[in-house]
């Protein structure tokens, strides 16, 4: 697939080297902090060291002094408390955060998620009858309820209090709960806006903590579930995120909960993880038990307190997952095939693709897998419960939601945002939709809109990747949106020995400049490249640059995303 090379703007060479000279760095590197708002000393020093003294105070949220208030009553009170999350990573991980905590110093509390089949998204009617015949008296729902107007209403006349825990975007009315935490509510002043739902969560029982002079130690003991809810949740790693982020991948990699720890056993890796390992090694084990069968095994693992237990649980989770990768990677052929085969769904500008018969669990996987290789609003499409049930995923830059508004008409219900949504329509309307879905895209895309985007952060030599280069560049890790890990060009480069074929369609080889030195790099699913990369033909690459560990070995490689020649 072609790709555009967009370089970002540099900064000014005044404040470039104002800065570079201050920290004794390169240009380059002033250049990325620069673009990330960070142009004295002092933020810089705050950048690189993170410390938990950066931590906002939780009493800043709204509603947080009445939720800590609430919970104590019940605990006096001896009151059930359900502690109810949603069935993601970001869910599990909330309500493991906050049962865990609690569950060490109250035992008259359980945990609810709700079934993705029979129950759906956030709070559900059947969990509120759930608490009432159980005799519960307090929710605390976490990454859900912000909108629950009618659910909350309904709690209500059963004589529960709901706590709602949520990160996102409030409509104009809020529920009627005890307590709503959302650092997105218009009149919240907490300092931070993107917390996870598990972050929330975190700020709950930090709150809890302080004020009933709890050492915060036992609030860190959750901070590496943190970290796995920002690194799938795909917040923003920046500010009160980055330093928990920093922490939370800290423990992760030298003393995480037995839950974690099994987790990363039974994905065949147990150390060096980055955010993006996590994203690809955790998060789809944590997700395939809700995908496949019960969210709750998830939680049970990551709040077990026994290994063997603990080990029952991640193996089952990674039985689920290999369910899951057979669903994915079938549903995926029979859809780029259903593509393929057809001159009408192959032109179009939106790709909305439908059989009865795939599995709900993996739809939205799906949909991103297509998304990726054809690069256009795509929208997938399977069976549920009498209707039809979707997920969509956009591309840079073009506002799918806005495109489903468009087509309400013909849909049951749908929600989301720019880049992903879920929809529900009526079976005889899938033909209408898709035919709809096309026109609203061919009419508002732009062309360049089609065509996948290399965000270029600027130009290096590869002489300039020297020891102090590629330690100063790790420091700003942990990498995550709005803090992506950096992409260079170098031009003119060649091949040092022979390029290669590694796996299925990835590129080995080494590369240098005149007067540099030579790197390793890896280039995947570039192997359509290999027949030009000879020794003295000069080409362009794009890349980051990263640590590869092989046999305990470090090394830097560059791991190209793009090969442009001449």
């Amino acid at each position: 697939m072609n790709k555009r090379w967009s370089i970002r703007q540099k900064a000014q060479d005044d404040e470039l080297n104002k800065l570079a000279a201050a920290l004794s760095i390169d240009t380059v590197l002033s250049n990325l902090l620069i673009s990330r708002g960070i142009s004295d000393f002092d933020g810089a020093k705050y950048f690189f060291r993170p410390d938990e003294r950066h931590l906002h105070d939780p009493f800043l949220m709204a509603g947080m002094e009445q939720a800590i208030e609430r919970i104590e009553k019940a605990i006096a009170q001896n009151e059930k408390i359900l502690i109810y999350g949603d069935y993601d990573v970001d869910g599990t991980t909330a309500v493991s955060t906050v049962y865990g905590f609690f569950k060490d110093r109250y035992q008259n509390l359980d945990y609810y998620i709700p079934d993705r089949y029979k129950e759906g998204y956030g709070i559900s009617t059947q969990g509120i009858d759930y608490a009432a015949e159980n005799n519960f008296s307090l929710i605390i729902a976490l990454d859900c309820g912000i909108k629950s107007i009618d659910k909350v209403e309904y709690a209500n006349t059963k004589d529960i209090d709901f706590i709602i825990c949520d990160h996102h975007t409030c409509g104009p009315e809020l529920p009627a709960a005890v307590a709503v935490l959302d650092p997105k509510r218009p009149d919240c002043n907490y300092p931070y806006k993107e917390l996870s739902g598990c972050g929330v969560g975190f700020k709950l029982i930090q709150a809890y903590a302080e004020k009933n002079d709890i050492p915060q130690e036992d609030v860190f003991r959750f901070i590496d579930l943190v970290a796995i809810s920002i690194a799938c949740d795909i917040v923003h790693i920046t500010g009160e995120n980055r330093v928990l982020a920093y922490f939370g991948l800290q423990k992760l990699n030298t003393n995480p909960c037995i839950g974690v720890k099994t987790l990363m056993e039974v994905a065949g890796r147990t150390s060096n993880y980055t955010i993006s390992d996590i994203v690809f090694l955790l998060g789809p084990r944590i997700n395939a038990a809700g995908r496949i069968d019960d969210a709750k095994h998830s939680v049970q693992l990551l709040i077990a307190c026994d290994e063997n237990e603990a080990k029952e649980k991640g193996l089952l989770i990674n039985v689920k997952n290999a369910e899951r990768k057979e669903h994915d990677l079938s549903i995926t052929d029979e859809a780029l095939s259903m593509i393929d085969n057809s001159e009408a769904l192959i032109n179009r500008k939106s790709t909305v693709v439908f059989n009865e018969n795939w599995h709900k669990g993996v739809i939205g996987i799906v949909a991103s897998r297509l998304t990726e290789k054809y690069y256009r609003p795509t929208v997938v499409l399977t069976r549920s419960n009498g209707h039809v049930a979707g997920s969509a995923r956009s591309v840079f830059g073009y506002d799918l939601y806005e495109a489903l508004c468009e087509c309400s008409d013909l849909l049951l219900q749908f929600g989301g945002h720019k880049y992903a949504a879920g929809l529900t329509l009526k079976p005889e309307n899938v033909e209408a939709f898709a035919d709809r879905f096309e026109e609203v895209v061919s009419a508002s895309i732009k062309a360049e809109q089609l065509i996948q985007q290399i965000e270029i952060d600027d130009e290096l030599e590869l002489k300039q990747i020297d020891p102090k280069f590629f330690r100063i560049l790790n420091q700003f890790a942990p990498f995550g949106p709005e803090n992506m890990s950096p992409v260079f060009i170098s031009k003119n480069v060649y091949v040092s020995g022979n390029a290669g074929l590694v796996g299925s369609n990835h590129v080995k080889m080494f590369v240098a400049q005149p007067g540099s030195p030579i790197f390793d790099c890896i280039a995947f699913n570039h192997g359509e490249y290999l027949p030009k990369l000879k020794q003295g033909v000069p080409f362009d690459i794009c890349y980051t640059i990263e640590e590869n560990i092989w046999r305990e070995k470090r090394s830097v490689q560059l791991n190209i995303k793009g090969i442009r020649f001449s």
